[in-house]
């Protein structure tokens, strides 16, 4: 077929070799232009823009599509289809319906479930049991349109956002071929109106630990977090973000850190420096966690960092 394809991020790269791979002529990329990034604040181009320059196809990066003729030059390309994943741009009707076969869009969530931009992160944080990526025929709301094709993966136990996100990037890129292998034949479902819900984009203000939560929710909003922005703690005066956990086998939030002692508050360290590994008492419950970030530090295990930090028993976090 042939195919303009619409992405920016890192998520969208493999999407984009996978079309390529399977032998489709890629008439366009369009993405985000470049922005200034790093130290010198140097326009930096997208990953999908240094991948499609890499591969010797012509990339487009217009601000929007106000400019009749950047909509103009969209319709001459005379695609088929035009294959989209977090474009990051909301698309007018006019370029919905150029391609021959509209515009699909590669969402990283079981729709109706987690419309919207972070469905990654709320999947997790809302301690979902799966999730996975729906083929989806775009139209003017913001993923309402019929489904063509979707794709279940668990949620593990240890899944992050960083890992779930590259296992529904490559499940989106299997997704998309197939679709695009069967799509004459593929029967569109229309979304049901029951088990709506929308993925807000994420505040860096909602990632401040609450240790009064149970620690189910605790555990969930750090793997949902990580790598991007990063739950946290503030601890003697410094900002922690915790990138890894897990629920803490045989810990109790009520064991005291003595024996005989009153029960662990919330944010009060079950086991620490001491013992290697960092557990910390939850509103009920206790969560290990496993991977730590100073500011302006690399990230370690929690063994490496506690080397370097009096975070003992009965210290609060």
């Amino acid at each position: 077929m042939r195919i303009i394809f619409m992405g920016t991020p890192e998520f969208s790269v493999p999407v984009l070799e996978a079309l390529v791979g399977a032998g489709h002529d890629i008439a366009a990329v369009y993405c985000q232009p470049p922005r200034p990034a790093g130290r010198g604040k140097k326009d930096r181009p997208t990953p999908v823009h240094a991948r499609a320059q890499e591969m010797g196809l012509a990339v487009r990066h217009p601000l929007n599509f106000k400019d009749p003729a950047d909509i103009a030059d969209f319709a001459a390309l005379q695609a088929d289809v035009a294959v989209v994943v977090a474009y990051g741009l909301i698309l007018p009707q006019t370029l919905l319906d150029a391609p021959k076969y509209g515009c699909l869009n590669i969402h990283a969530s079981l729709l109706p479930r987690w419309r919207g931009a972070a469905p990654i992160h709320r999947a997790i944080m809302a301690r979902d049991a799966q999730t996975g990526v729906c083929i989806m025929q775009m139209e003017a709301g913001l993923d309402t349109g019929p489904v063509l094709l979707r794709r279940e993966t668990a949620i593990g136990a240890k899944d992050t956002t960083a890992a779930l996100h590259d296992r529904l990037s490559q499940i989106g890129a299997e997704a998309i071929v197939e679709a695009l292998a069967h799509l004459p034949d593929l029967s569109a479902q229309v979304q049901p109106e029951e088990g709506v819900s929308y993925a807000a984009k994420i505040d860096k203000a909602e990632a401040a630990i609450d240790w009064t939560a149970p620690a189910a929710e605790v555990d969930a909003k750090i793997r949902g977090l990580s790598p991007f922005p990063g739950a946290y703690v503030e601890v003697d005066g410094a900002r922690v973000k915790l990138l890894a956990s897990r629920l803490a086998a045989g810990a109790r939030a009520d064991q005291g850190t003595d024996q005989g002692a009153a029960p662990a508050a919330a944010g009060e360290v079950i086991e620490g420096a001491d013992e290697g590994r960092l557990v910390v008492a939850c509103g009920s419950g206790a969560v290990e966690v496993l991977r730590l970030q100073r500011a302006g530090k690399g990230a370690q295990d929690a063994d490496v960092f506690l080397r370097g930090q009096a975070w003992s028993k009965g210290k609060r976090l």
